[in-house]
């Protein structure tokens, strides 16, 4: 929204910024409780069957009683930015004109921290309205770098969680993220490419290729977010944050045979020589 300013109009401020004065005075009223409660349904449904398209998931709210039309269900799901699992054309948008970069993973083995990292953006419900959350993994250990909540899907809050993941520990060799708009954008592509990492993108559509920050989605939500309701924003960030510095901290992980994330994460450095900051007190801020 545009900033009261000393001594420019809001008439000309609206044409410096290209705007109607009708969208400056537009007061947004978000989405109806009635949907909130579908979107919670769709994503707790999505994490159960994350091969559901539009149509199924038509045919499982219909089937749960909610009054709903195919129409109604792909726009909160476009809202949530959720995506079946399948290839189909333009499941996940890039940034008009930038460009896209291949796979990278595909045979490559993973056998250190530091080595790849991931990102990715999910849907938080709350109580009234809903928050966007995005976080900064490292592929080996499993270990969450850096998150941030926002509630618009601008692509800032990602630079700034990825700003704070390359504060605190050496850049990866890659980073692997879906083709969204937010990590095809100029400012998270050169953030990259001045760190000298090496950028590598999933196919359209391709769940797998991300599947270990998926999963990261599908622990919280169900270890976290649905178990609290949360009211608001700062009761989803202090949640969150608690839960995050558990998961990275004291829950052991399968994966490392019981030890947790930043346990494996700062012994295998230790045991390879410098390789990271010291960890800093876990934080995240609403954009």
């Amino acid at each position: 929204m545009i900033q009261p300013h000393p001594t420019l109009s809001i008439a000309r401020q609206c044409r410096l910024a290209a705007i109607s004065r009708s969208t400056f005075y537009r007061v947004p009223h978000g989405e109806s409780d009635e949907n909130l409660v579908l979107m919670a349904e769709i994503d707790r449904q999505f994490l159960e069957t994350p091969f559901y398209g539009a149509r199924q998931m038509t045919w499982h709210l219909s089937a749960a009683g909610h009054a709903v039309n195919i129409k109604r269900v792909r726009r909160l799901m476009r809202l949530t930015g959720l995506m079946p699992i399948y290839r189909q054309p333009r499941t996940s948008i890039p940034a008009k004109g930038h460009r896209l970069y291949p796979y990278l993973l595909r045979g490559v083995r993973v056998d250190q921290p530091n080595q790849v990292w991931c990102a990715d953006i999910t849907y938080i419900p709350l109580a009234k309205g809903f928050l966007y959350l995005v976080a900064i993994m490292d592929w080996w250990s499993r270990k969450v770098l850096a998150w941030r909540l926002s509630n618009t899907m601008d692509v800032q809050f990602c630079v700034d969680a990825l700003d704070e993941a390359l504060g605190r520990h050496n850049p990866p060799e890659i980073f692997n993220t879906d083709q969204g708009s937010q990590f095809t954008s100029w400012a998270w592509t050169q953030r990259l490419q001045q760190a000298g990492v090496r950028i590598s993108m999933d196919g359209r559509g391709r769940y797998l290729d991300n599947i270990f920050i998926e999963r990261l989605w599908r622990s919280i939500k169900y270890e976290c977010v649905y178990l609290h309701a949360f009211a608001g924003g700062r009761e989803a960030r202090q949640g969150i944050g608690d839960w995050m510095t558990l998961y990275n901290h004291r829950r052991p992980h399968a994966a490392h045979g019981g030890e947790t994330p930043a346990g494996v994460y700062r012994e295998r450095l230790s045991a390879s020589g410098p390789g990271s900051r010291p960890d800093l007190h876990p934080t995240a801020l609403v954009a």
